[in-house]
């Protein structure tokens, strides 16, 4: 039942039933008033038409005699016995004659009653005397007395009746001299109306629930043979390539071959078919290239991580350092990079460096630009010669990339590091009160954008249990979701909350803070961070 209840045809027919019902009830309601209408004129002017010829049997001269004669004398008689034929003859229910009260109407005086043989009624007795049944029939008694209407109708057919629906035909008896001696009414049970009415009633009805029935099964058959079978077609196709995904041998439109919207959304169909068909052809191709992206990118990942040092604590606590550091890409695989070895037994070299871009060309930039840096540095040279070295060899064979360089070379016996920046960020180090401050180190140009750039070195006193971070652009520069960049103040508040802790330590509370700021924001650039803290030999086997 559900499923019929669902169907186009069964909507769209019983959408029609329903119009039907109401333009079959709109009609009836016309109709019914229409009939009434005309048969209530009809029987009005049968009932006129009785009155006045009842009326001419009443001489309007003769009404005192009538009034005196109780009802009794000859001539009484021989006028209710024309009225009485007329009454029967006519097939009215009553023909009388009656006399108002001219005070206030507010009783009459029946002089003249008959009534029809097959009456269950009892007719009124010679001067019985009635209350006036309401206002409407008042103001009628008045219209024929005073002369403006020579006709009055009155119909009753709802609230009280005592004698069922009726109408009242009445008509003035005159004088001589014009003058209205008594009013002759006429009534007509409204059976005869009803009957007739109720007939055409049904009689309507009768054919419009045959034109109901013949227009719903003329539009199920049109329905069924232009909408719902191949729509039913075009749904079971749906549904067979839903669960095959397989593009059907024959096409919808060679089944449906109407040009309506119909036929359209059948060519849709076939349309969509080899469209997806096709799509997840490409799919398939593009997916297996994925995987295989993601597999090089994978190994590329595995390349990268395992050049940096990543095993902490790094170096023996003997030697006078303590490092740790960190590297989260904003891709699988990223552009910055850190790095830490001895150049010989006294040197401990320090680099931390930003390729510009993202992604795999980042990387091999990385990493071309990491082992440049480390064969110049073994080779003993200063950091100021590192950075002009490899930033001419960088150039060599460069148009568009660059890396930004801080390097630094610690001498761990005496805690003097030599240093140089090739356009990379400030590095923060351990101030006289213990807490961390920028050094705003002299930037020389970036390695790889111009040819025999120069750059200068400085120098940093390091004593024991001072320590020196630097970082990537990745850190000041993370953003959250309304584009606030983190920036250097807060840097330093999240080190300087526990100055005194270990490196691994600074680095996890950045690391903390940075997050609490992006919240869900999405990373857009790498970071990177080195931390190193130099320590006084516990056997003094260094000068201090």
């Amino acid at each position: 039942m559900n499923r019929i209840s669902e169907s186009i045809v069964f909507k769209s027919i019983f959408g029609i039933v329903l119009v039907l019902i109401v333009f079959t009830g709109i009609i009836c309601a016309i109709g019914y008033n229409g009939v009434t209408d005309a048969l209530l004129e009809q029987y009005s002017s049968d009932a006129f038409q009785t009155a006045h010829i009842a009326a001419a049997k009443v001489d309007g001269d003769r009404m005192e005699a009538y009034e005196k004669s109780e009802g009794k004398t000859e001539e009484y008689n021989k006028v209710i016995d024309a009225l009485d034929v007329l009454c029967n003859e006519s097939g009215s229910m009553f023909i009388y004659v009656i006399q108002p009260d001219l005070k206030d109407y507010g009783h009459i005086t029946f002089l003249f009653s008959t009534m029809n043989k097959d009456s269950e009624y009892t007719r009124f007795d010679f001067g019985y005397v009635r209350e006036t049944t309401n206002d409407d029939y008042k103001m009628k008694y008045d219209w024929l007395y005073t002369g403006e209407r020579e006709e009055a109708l009155v119909v009753r057919d709802l609230g009280y009746i005592e004698t069922d629906p009726h109408i009242t035909a009445m008509v003035p008896i005159k004088d001589s001299a014009g003058k209205t001696q008594a009013i002759l009414c006429v009534q007509k049970q409204m059976d005869v109306l009803a009957a007739s009415r109720t007939n055409f009633i049904e009689n309507v009805l009768g054919a419009l629930i045959l034109f109901a029935l013949f227009i719903v099964i003329c539009q199920g058959i049109f329905l069924y043979t232009v909408l719902f079978r191949p729509i039913r077609t075009i749904k079971n196709e749906a549904e067979r390539f839903a669960r095959e995904n397989v593009k059907s041998a024959r096409k919808l439109t060679e089944s449906i071959t109407s040009v309506d919207e119909v036929g359209k959304l059948a060519d849709s169909i076939d349309q969509m078919e080899e469209q997806i068909t096709e799509y997840v052809e490409d799919l398939k191709n593009v997916t297996a290239e994925n995987e295989r992206i993601a597999t090089e990118l994978s190994v590329a990942t595995s390349i990268q991580v395992g050049m940096l040092p990543s095993e902490f604590p790094a170096l023996p606590e003997k030697e006078g350092v303590e490092i740790f550091a960190s590297m989260v890409p904003a891709r699988e695989v990223g552009g910055d990079f850190y790095d830490f070895f001895y150049v010989d037994d006294d040197h401990l070299c320090l680099v931390i460096a930003d390729v510009s871009g993202k992604g795999v060309p980042a990387a091999l930039y990385m990493m071309s630009s990491m082992i440049l840096i480390k064969s110049n540095a073994k080779m003993g040279k200063s950091p100021a010669k590192i950075l002009e070295d490899v930033n001419n060899s960088l150039c060599t064979h460069n148009d568009e990339m660059f890396v930004t360089v801080w390097v630094g070379i610690l001498d761990i016996r005496t805690g003097v590091m030599m240093a140089a920046n090739g356009g990379h960020e400030y590095p923060v180090i351990t101030g006289a009160d213990g807490r961390f401050e920028l050094l705003k180190d002299k930037h020389g140009f970036v390695l790889g954008g111009m040819e025999n750039m120069k750059y200068t070195e400085y120098e940093i006193q390091m004593t024991p249990g001072s320590k020196i971070f630097v970082y990537t652009d990745g850190v000041p520069e993370a953003t959250d979701a309304k584009e606030a960049m983190y920036g250097t103040d807060r840097l330093l508040a999240a080190m300087n909350e526990e100055p005194d802790a270990s490196p691994e330590k600074i680095i996890n509370n950045i690391k903390e803070s940075v997050d609490k700021f992006v919240d869900n924001a999405e990373q857009f650039d790498d970071i990177t961070m080195l931390c190193v803290e130099y320590k006084a030999d516990n056997n003094n086997s260094y000068e201090q």
